[in-house]
C-alpha cells in the first residue's frame, strides 16, 4: 500500500508555511531519496555484488585440492580388490601443479602395476606444462579477467545511477514547470476576478456598457479554464514524480497535495547537480566511466586473446613423482624411486583454435572502434550541450525583459482604461500578451534545466548534493 508523504515529513526538512500549508521538497531532497532507496540504485548496487561473486569464483581455481578414491570389490567371499588413492594438489598462477599422493591397494587380482608396500606407497612430486598453458592458462585468464570486472561493474553501475539520477531530474523538472504554469494561471485569475467584479459594478451605476462585462466575464472563464487544464497537468506530473520517492523499506511515497518544488531551483541546480565551477572544455574525457568501461572490455579481451593464442601451442604436460614407503623421512626421497610421464596433445589442422582466435581479434577490434566512437560522440555532446547553456543565458536574459515590459505595458493600459482613455480589450489583449511572455519565460527556463540535466548525463556525474 502506498503512503502518503505528508503522513512522513520528517522524510524531508522542506520548508512549510503556516499560512497555506504548503511543504517544499528541493531538487537536492528529492535526488537524495531517489539515490539512497529507489529500487533501479538498488538493482544497480548488485552489477558490483555479482562482479565480486565471480572474483571468487575465479579464485577457487587456485584453492588446494584434496582428493580421494576409493575402489573395492568383494564376491563369494573372495576379495577382488581393495584400492585406495589420495591425493592432495596445489595449483600455482603458472600451470604448475604440486601434488602429493598416497596409494594402499590389495586384493588378489590386483593389476601387477597397482602392487605397493603393505603400508602403503607415498608420493611427492610437480605437473608442469612446458607449452600451452605455462605462462597463461584459463585459471589465470579468469582470474585476471574477474579482477578487471569489478572495476568495470563499478563504472557500469555509475552509469546506471546517473540514468536514474538523470529521469529523476526531467521528471522533477517537468513538475516544476506545471507547477510554475499553474501558478501563472492562478495570478491572472485573481486579475480577471477582480477586473470583472470592478466593471459589473461600474456598469450598474451605468460608467460601462454591458458588452463590457461580457468581455470581462469571457475572459474570466478562459483564465479559469487554463487554469483547470493547468492543475490537471501538475497533478499528473505529481504522480509521475511520485514513481521515484521510495523508503527504505521498499515502501513507495505519493505526493499528496502541498507538496510543491523549490521555485529558486535556478539558483541551485548546479551545487545539486555537481556541474558548479566545472571546467568543460578541460573535462578529461578519458576519466569518463563509459569510455573506463570499455577500457576495462578491451583489457579483458586482450587477456582472451592471449590465451586464444597460447592454445595454438602444442600441449606438451611433464609429471615428476618422487615415490617413497616412509614420507616421514626426508631421505626416503630420492631419484632412484620415481614415476614420471609425458602427455603430448597437438591438433593438426587447429581450426578451432584458429577460429578462436580470429573471433578474439574480431571482438577485440571492434570493441577498440566501439571506444574511438564514443570518445568522439561524447566530445561532441558536451561541446553542443556547452554552447546550447551559452544560448540559454542570453534567452533567459532576454525573457525576463520581454516580461517586465509587457508588466508596464500592461499596468499602464489598466491605468489609462479605468482613465477613460483605453477599453477592456486592449487590456485583455496586453494581459494575454504577457501571459504568452510568461509561459515563455517558464518554457525557456525549463529548457534549461533540460540541458543542465543532460550535461549532467553526459558527463556522468552520478555524485550529487543531497541536505
Amino acid at each position: 500500500m502506498r503512503i502518503t508523504l505528508l503522513s512522513i515529513l520528517l522524510c524531508f526538512s522542506g520548508l512549510v508555511s503556516a499560512q497555506d500549508s504548503t511543504s517544499i521538497i528541493s531538487l537536492s531532497e528529492y535526488l537524495g531519496y531517489v539515490k539512497s532507496f529507489h529500487p533501479i540504485v538498488k538493482q544497480a548496487n548488485l552489477v558490483i555484488s555479482e562482479s565480486e561473486a565471480k572474483l571468487l569464483k575465479a579464485r577457487g581455481a587456485f584453492d588446494p585440492k584434496l582428493e580421494v578414491d576409493y575402489d573395492r570389490k568383494k564376491f563369494k567371499n573372495l576379495e577382488y580388490f581393495d584400492r585406495l588413492n589420495g591425493a592432495f594438489k596445489i595449483p600455482t598462477w603458472f600451470g604448475v601443479e604440486f601434488k602429493g599422493n598416497f596409494e594402499d591397494n590389495s586384493g588378489d587380482f590386483l593389476n601387477p602395476q597397482a602392487f605397493v608396500p603393505d603400508e602403503g606407497l607415498y608420493s611427492a612430486g610437480v605437473s608442469v606444462p612446458v607449452a600451452r598453458g605455462l605462462l597463461t592458462n584459463n585459471r589465470m585468464a579468469m582470474l585476471k579477467q574477474s579482477k578487471l570486472y569489478v572495476k568495470q561493474a563499478k563504472a557500469d553501475r555509475q552509469l546506471l545511477v546517473n540514468d536514474i539520477l538523470y529521469d529523476a531530474t526531467l521528471t522533477y523538472f517537468n513538475w516544476l514547470k506545471t507547477y510554475n504554469e499553474k501558478r501563472v494561471y492562478e495570478d491572472f485569475l485573481v486579475n480577471a476576478e477582480t477586473r470583472f467584479k470592478g466593471i459589473k459594478k461600474s456598469y450598474e451605476v451605468g460608467d460601462y456598457p454591458a458588452i463590457d462585462t461580457l468581455e470581462a466575464r469571457i475572459t474570466l472563464n478562459n483564465r479559469k479554464l487554463n487554469l483547470e487544464k493547468s492543475r490537471i497537468k501538475f497533478i499528473k506530473s505529481s504522480l509521475e514524480l511520485s514513481n521515484y520517492l521510495w523508503l527504505d523499506n521498499n515502501t513507495p511515497i505519493e505526493l499528496q497535495e502541498g507538496m510543491i518544488p523549490e521555485i529558486n531551483t535556478f539558483e541551485t541546480i548546479d551545487i545539486t547537480l555537481n556541474t558548479s565551477g566545472l571546467d568543460i572544455e578541460n573535462f578529461n574525457i578519458e576519466a569518463h566511466p563509459k569510455l573506463q568501461s570499455l577500457n576495462f572490455k578491451f583489457k579483458s579481451l586482450t587477456i582472451e586473446k592471449r590465451l586464444k593464442s597460447n592454445n595454438l601451442l602444442p600441449k606438451i604436460n611433464l609429471e615428476y613423482n618422487f615415490l617413497s614407503e616412509t614420507p616421514l623421512v626426508s631421505r626416503s626421497f630420492n631419484t632412484s624411486a620415481y614415476k614420471s610421464g609425458v602427455n603430448v596433445s597437438f591438433p593438426l589442422f587447429l581450426r578451432k583454435e584458429r577460429g578462436d582466435l580470429k573471433l578474439a581479434k574480431i571482438k577485440l577490434q571492434d570493441t577498440q572502434f566501439d571506444i574511438q566512437n564514443t570518445k568522439v560522440t561524447l566530445q561532441n555532446k558536451i561541446d553542443g550541450i556547452n554552447q546550447e547553456l551559452n544560448s540559454f543565458v542570453l534567452q533567459n536574459n532576454l525573457t525576463s525583459t520581454i516580461v517586465n515590459d509587457y508588466s508596464k505595458m500592461l499596468i499602464a493600459e489598466e491605468r489609462k482604461f479605468f482613465l477613460g482613455e483605453s477599453s477592456l480589450f486592449l487590456v485583455n489583449s496586453r494581459e494575454s500578451k504577457l501571459i504568452d511572455a510568461k509561459l515563455k519565460a517558464i518554457e525557456i527556463e525549463n529548457s534549461f534545466f533540460k540541458t543542465k540535466a543532460s550535461l549532467f548525463n553526459v558527463l556522468a556525474l552520478s555524485e550529487v548534493q543531497m541536505n
